[in-house]
C-alpha cells in the first residue's frame, strides 16, 4: 500500500509505462534543467537520468509531470485521505455512513510516525560536492536542491509533534559558502520553519535542521502542503503514503529513515550569508539577499540512492501539478475555515501569490444594500488573513449569485463576469505599505508592497467590447492597442522613465470620460501589447507580476473621497517593466542548441524534446 521508498516508486512507474530511462551523459549545469522543462511542457513520462556528468547518483526528473501521474502515485491512498478530510469537515458523516469511512481508523493510525533504530538513509556518507550539482538558469548563484524536505523541531519543545517539514530552496554551493561545509536556506515570511528560528533566537542557541531528499513521494508533497500551524506534515505524509513514517533519533532530533539522502547540521539563528540569485516561480530571478545558512555536519545516503529534482521558472512548470493536487485534496476544507467562501484560486500563470480569485456569498440579504459588496469584503479580509494567502497582491472576489455555475479555473469567464459588474467608483479597496511575497520585486522594497481587493455583486452594468474600436485615439507615445479578453485592452506604452514617470499624468488625465477607450473597463499599459494579448497566460503573467497595486493602478476620471480612491472611467494598470524589477528568465542559447540536437538522436526521450 503506497511506496515506502523512491526505488519502489521508480520500478512501479516503469512497469506501468510512466517512466523512461536516459542513458546518455547529460550535464547538471543547465542541460538537465532544459530537458526537464521540455519534458514537462510536452507531457513526457518521468525520466531517470542514469549518467549525470561529475556525479555517480542517478537523477529523477518529471516525477510530478502531470496530474494523471500524481494521482497514480497516490492511487492507493488518495481516496482515503479525501474521506478523512470529509470527516474532519463533518464528523457526523461517520454515523450516517460508516461503510464509506471504514478505513478511517487505519488512516488515523498511519498519521503517527513510528520510531526505528534502523535507517536505510544512514548506510553511506558523502560530501555535498558529490551530490548532483544542478543549475537551472544561466544566472543562478550556484547549484540548488529543488525538491528538499527541510525538517526542523522547536528548540523549546523538541519532538516530531511540533516539527515542521517544508520545501525551502537550498543552495549547496557558490557565493561565499564554504565548500562542503555551508549551504544557504532561503525561507520566507509565513513559513513554519520561521517559528522554530524565532524559538532558537529566544533560547539563544542554534537549532538543528535536517534536509531529506527522496523517499516516498508522499513526503515531497507533504512538504508543500499548506497545513494549519500545529498540524504535522509527517502525519499527513503517513496518511498519503499508507504507512507510518519511520523516524530515527539522531543528535537530539529525528531523521527520516527511508529518505534517499539526508543532510544534517545546525543553524545559528543570528548568522546569515548572501544567497541567490535563483530563477524562481514568478518567472524572474530572485536576487542575492542575506538568509540563514546551515552548517553541514554529515551527508548520508542510502544504497542505490536516487536524486529527484525539478525546475522552477515561469509557470506552468512541474510545481503546477502540486497546486492542482493540493486543490483536489484540500478544496472541500476551505468553506469550513472561511465561512461564506465557496472557492479560492491562486492563479499559477500569474506566479501564484500575485493574483487570487475568489467566489464568496452575500448571505445577509435583509441587512445590506442589494447593489453593493458587503460581506464579500469581510470574506476578502479573511482570505488575506490566512497563511500564505496573505501574500496576495490582487484579490478579485465575486458573489456566487452572479453566475452560480462559475468555476474559478475558467479564468477568462471569471474576469468577464467581474468586469461586467464591477463599479470602479466603489469596488476598489487598497492596503498600502504592507507585506507581499519575498520573491516579488514589483513592490517598494524587500517583502514590501501593497494589495487591492476588487469585489463585484449584482447584475451586469455594462456590455464588454470584443474588438478594438476603429475610432480609438491614444495619447502620444502610446499605441498598438490589442484585445486581451472581452473588456480588457492592452496598450503599448513608452519605456518606464523612473519615479517621475506618472501614468496618471501621461495617459489617464489626457483621456476624457466620453472617449471610446472607456468602453473597456480594464486597460493595461505594457511594454509589448502583442505579447500580452497573445494568450491568457501571457496576460496574467505580464500584468500581475509587474504591478504594485497602490503605485501602478490608476484610472480615467480618478477621484479621492474621504480617503477612498476610485475612478469614473476605465481602470488602468501600469504593467511596464520598472528598473527595480528582477530580470526575467531566459535560456542559454548554447544549451538550447545542444538539447535541440538531442531531439534528433532517435532515443525514447527525443520525441519529448
Amino acid at each position: 500500500m503506497g511506496y515506502r521508498n523512491l526505488q519502489q516508486c521508480v520500478r512501479d512507474l516503469e512497469k506501468h509505462g510512466h517512466l523512461i530511462r536516459f542513458a546518455e551523459p547529460v550535464k547538471g549545469h543547465l542541460e538537465i534543467a532544459e530537458i526537464q522543462r521540455r519534458c514537462y511542457l510536452n507531457n513526457a513520462p518521468a525520466v531517470l537520468f542514469e549518467k549525470v556528468e561529475g556525479c555517480h547518483f542517478p537523477v529523477l526528473g518529471n516525477l510530478f509531470g502531470n496530474l494523471e501521474r500524481a494521482r497514480f502515485l497516490f492511487r492507493d491512498t488518495l481516496e482515503s485521505v479525501r474521506r478523512a478530510i470529509e470527516l474532519k469537515i463533518d464528523p457526523q458523516s461517520f454515523a450516517r455512513n460508516p461503510l464509506r469511512y471504514w478505513r478511517a481508523p487505519l488512516t488515523a493510525l498511519h498519521m503517527r510516525p513510528r520510531r526505528t533504530r534502523r535507517a536505510a538513509v544512514m548506510a553511506n556518507s558523502c560530501q555535498l560536492s558529490e551530490l548532483p550539482q544542478i543549475v537551472s538558469w544561466p544566472d543562478d548563484g550556484g547549484p540548488y536542491i529543488t525538491l528538499p524536505q527541510v525538517y526542523s523541531e522547536d528548540a523549546r519543545q523538541p519532538g516530531w509533534q511540533r516539527s515542521n517539514l517544508g520545501m525551502y530552496r537550498v543552495q549547496i554551493a557558490g557565493n561565499d559558502f564554504m565548500p562542503d561545509r555551508e549551504m544557504g536556506l532561503h525561507y520566507q515570511i509565513h513559513r513554519g520553519i520561521g517559528v522554530h528560528h524565532k524559538a532558537a533566537l529566544d533560547a539563544k542557541k542554534p537549532f538543528r535542521v535536517n534536509i531529506f531528499v527522496g523517499g516516498t513521494p508522499a513526503m515531497t508533497l507533504s512538504a508543500v502542503m499548506p497545513l494549519p500551524e500545529g498540524m504535522s506534515e509527517l502525519g499527513f505524509a503517513g496518511a498519503l503514503a499508507g504507512h507510518r513514517i519511520p523516524l530515527t533519533p539522531y543528535q537530539g532530533t529525528h531523521l527520516y529513515a527511508d529518505a534517499d539522502f539526508c543532510i544534517t547540521g545546525v543553524v545559528d539563528p543570528q548568522q546569515q550569508k548572501l544567497e541567490g540569485p535563483f530563477g524562481d516561480h514568478l518567472g524572474y530571478y530572485s536576487l542575492r539577499h542575506e538568509f540563514p545558512l546551515l552548517h553541514v555536519e554529515r551527508v548520508f545516503h542510502r544504497a542505490g540512492a536516487i536524486w529527484p529534482f525539478t525546475v522552477v521558472g515561469r509557470p506552468p512548470q512541474e510545481d503546477t501539478t502540486f497546486g492542482e493536487l493540493i486543490h483536489e485534496i484540500t478544496g472541500p476544507v476551505l468553506p469550513t475555515v472561511l465561512p461564506g467562501i465557496k472557492q479560492v484560486h491562486a492563479v499559477d500563470a500569474a506566479g501564484v501569490h500575485p493574483l487570487l480569485l475568489a467566489i464568496g456569498s452575500e448571505r445577509y440579504v435583509p441587512y445590506r444594500p442589494s447593489d453593493r459588496p458587503s460581506e464579500l469584503l469581510t470574506q476578502a479580509n479573511a482570505i488575506l488573513g490566512q497563511g500564505q494567502l496573505s501574500l496576495a497582491k490582487h484579490l478579485w472576489i465575486i458573489d456566487e449569485a452572479c453566475v452560480p455555475e462559475l468555476d474559478l479555473h475558467h479564468i477568462d469567464q471569471f474576469f468577464m463576469a467581474m468586469l461586467e459588474r464591477v463599479n470602479w467608483e466603489r469596488d476598489l479597496h487598497f492596503q498600502t505599505e504592507t507585506t507581499i511575497d519575498t520573491l516579488d520585486y514589483s513592490g517598494t522594497g524587500f517583502n514590501t508592497g501593497s494589495k487591492v481587493v476588487i469585489a463585484a455583486v449584482g447584475p451586469p452594468i455594462r456590455e464588454l467590447p470584443r474588438e478594438v474600436p476603429r475610432d480609438l485615439r491614444l495619447p502620444a507615445g502610446f499605441g498598438d492597442p490589442r484585445l486581451c479578453l472581452p473588456g480588457v485592452l492592452a496598450v503599448k506604452g513608452p519605456p518606464f522613465q523612473g519615479e517621475a514617470d506618472r501614468l496618471e499624468e501621461s495617459f489617464c488625465t489626457k483621456i476624457s470620460l466620453d472617449d471610446p477607450l472607456n468602453r473597456f473597463p480594464l486597460v493595461v499599459v505594457v511594454d509589448d501589447s502583442e505579447f500580452t494579448a497573445r494568450s491568457l497566460n501571457n496576460f496574467l503573467w505580464a500584468v500581475f507580476t509587474r504591478s504594485n497595486p497602490a503605485h501602478d493602478i490608476g484610472g480615467i476620471g480618478a477621484f479621492t473621497n474621504f480617503k477612498h480612491w476610485g475612478c469614473r472611467g476605465s481602470l488602468v494598470i501600469d504593467a511596464r517593466i520598472k528598473p527595480h524589477h528582477a530580470p526575467p528568465l531566459i535560456e542559454d542559447p548554447t544549451v538550447t542548441r545542444r538539447i535541440d540536437s538531442l531531439a534528433t538522436q532517435g532515443s525514447e526521450l527525443s520525441r519529448y524534446l
